[in-house]
């Protein structure tokens, strides 16, 4: 499912992280090495025609780790301090490259990144959104392709 899919179905999470990822230009993305552990790094990402864009320069490993095995974590920037206004968010799936040229030039044209670079649009599989409520409560929102938003509170 991709962006404009669960912004659909879920409109008011879906706003939420916008915004909290909106909120920093870099943010951490989680891949798959060749031996299978877990490399992280920074990046970019954005909101466009309906897709959450993955944009990466030619060559670099986590681009090569997508190609490899697509399946992702990103975490949105969790902010100076420990405020976290709008809670820790972070989506889960799977990048599918794009080397169509007019959606290139389409991202291209939207952000002007350095050129040439690795584009991926991503499929979700899951998006989660962690804040305190009242001081009180830890509220975990859980949302996966087919179902409703699962909101968990725990003191």
């Amino acid at each position: 499912m991709n962006w404009a899919a669960f912004s659909a179905a879920e409109p008011d999470l879906a706003k939420t992280v916008e915004e909290r990822f909106g909120a920093y230009t870099h943010h951490i993305l989680a891949t798959l090495r060749k031996d299978g552990s877990p490399r992280t790094t920074g990046l970019e990402v954005r909101f466009l025609n309906g897709e959450l864009w993955l944009g990466m320069m030619p060559g670099s490993l986590k681009a090569l780790d997508l190609r490899r095995d697509p399946r992702f974590a990103l975490q949105a920037n969790p902010g100076e301090g420990t405020g976290m206004g709008g809670g820790d968010v972070r989506i889960s799936g799977r990048a599918i490259e794009v080397d169509d040229r007019e959606a290139k030039a389409g991202y291209v044209e939207e952000v002007e990144p350095p050129e040439p670079l690795h584009l991926f649009r991503t499929e979700l599989t899951e998006v989660v959104r962690t804040s305190v409520e009242d001081d009180t409560y830890l509220v975990v929102q859980v949302w996966t392709p087919g179902a409703p938003v699962r909101t968990l509170r725990r003191t």
